[in-house]
């Protein structure tokens, strides 16, 4: 009976050590499954600048230990977005390696090969009093100042895109309705002479005349359904004529403007009769002054200087 005992306090005590020895080298040299998370990483090399699209995304596991600061887990989240910096293949992106959602910072990855952005200043009234958002095509109207025979208005641009209206490169959202009364909230007043900057996508050759006429007159824009594609086939320059014909064509015939005929549509006379407005006056040119002729005269010690006309 001692002996059956002692048996089975052995086999306990060896099935226990082997027991204690699994462990311990299970713990020191099994390798441990480590926590992962999904994130979304680049499917080869890239330059700054390039707009990710959903084929050039992928998501892929790593520790949770070693995600970075920033990590996007969404692929959506990254596309449509560009890129700051290069990225390698499979490396993780991070949104301080992108372009905001809505900022000018990747905005030169929205211009297409062989364009340009170029910009001009708008007022609400220039600009169809705010209605005019990114993505928004417009045609660019030139008008020159002047008189009413010098002043003449034009189209420069037809069909062409907004990118940004100043900073902002998406569509500002609606304002939401009140609660309780179904109304939209109220917008800020924004004074009519306030200036943005609109820029617009455009060939070399029309950034190039989009530069001339903002240096010599004025430009407004002209919004259009983003569907026409329809142009103006006779693009003559407006003037004042198509105002007031009647004038014009008075203008033309022969006029009595102070007895004598007037018919040069220039003539400041002949408008200022038409118009009611005050004539110009005329300036009376002087005569210039006739020379004179200074005489050296010695008499003596003394001497004096005649001046004859």
């Amino acid at each position: 009976m001692d002996r059956q005992r002692i048996l089975i306090i052995f086999g306990a005590a060896w099935i226990s050590a082997a027991l204690l020895t699994w462990f311990f080298w299970s713990r020191t040299s099994a390798p441990q499954a480590e926590k992962t998370v999904k994130v979304v990483a680049a499917i080869r090399d890239m330059a700054a600048g390039q707009k990710l699209k959903p084929g050039d995304l992928k998501t892929i596991a790593m520790p949770a230990k070693d995600l970075p600061k920033l990590a996007l887990l969404d692929p959506q989240l990254a596309s449509g977005r560009a890129l700051l910096y290069p990225v390698m293949a499979n490396e993780p992106l991070s949104s301080n390696k992108l372009s905001s959602a809505t900022g000018a910072d990747g905005l030169p990855a929205t211009i297409e090969m062989g364009m340009r952005a170029v910009s001009i200043p708008i007022a609400d009234v220039s600009g169809v009093a705010g209605l005019i958002q990114p993505r928004s095509h417009v045609d660019v109207l030139f008008t020159r100042p002047g008189s009413m025979a010098e002043a003449m208005t034009t189209v420069v641009l037809e069909d062409a895109v907004v990118l940004s209206i100043g900073r902002n490169t998406e569509v500002a959202p609606a304002a939401a309705p009140q609660a309780g009364t179904g109304a939209p909230a109220a917008t800020p007043n924004i004074s009519v002479t306030q200036t943005r900057a609109v820029t617009l996508l455009v060939t070399p050759e029309d950034a190039r005349k989009v530069e001339l006429a903002k240096n010599q007159g004025r430009l407004s824009l002209a919004l259009r359904n983003p569907l026409d594609k329809s142009r103006i086939e006779n693009n003559q320059a407006v003037t004042a004529e198509v105002l007031d014909p009647q004038l014009f064509t008075r203008v033309r015939r022969p006029l009595a403007v102070g007895g004598a005929p007037g018919t040069a549509v220039r003539d400041p006379q002949a408008w200022a009769a038409l118009t009611g407005a005050e004539p110009a006056k005329k300036t009376e040119k002087k005569e210039p002054p006739k020379p004179r002729v200074v005489v050296d005269v010695f008499r003596g010690d003394k001497h004096l200087q005649e001046t004859f006309q």
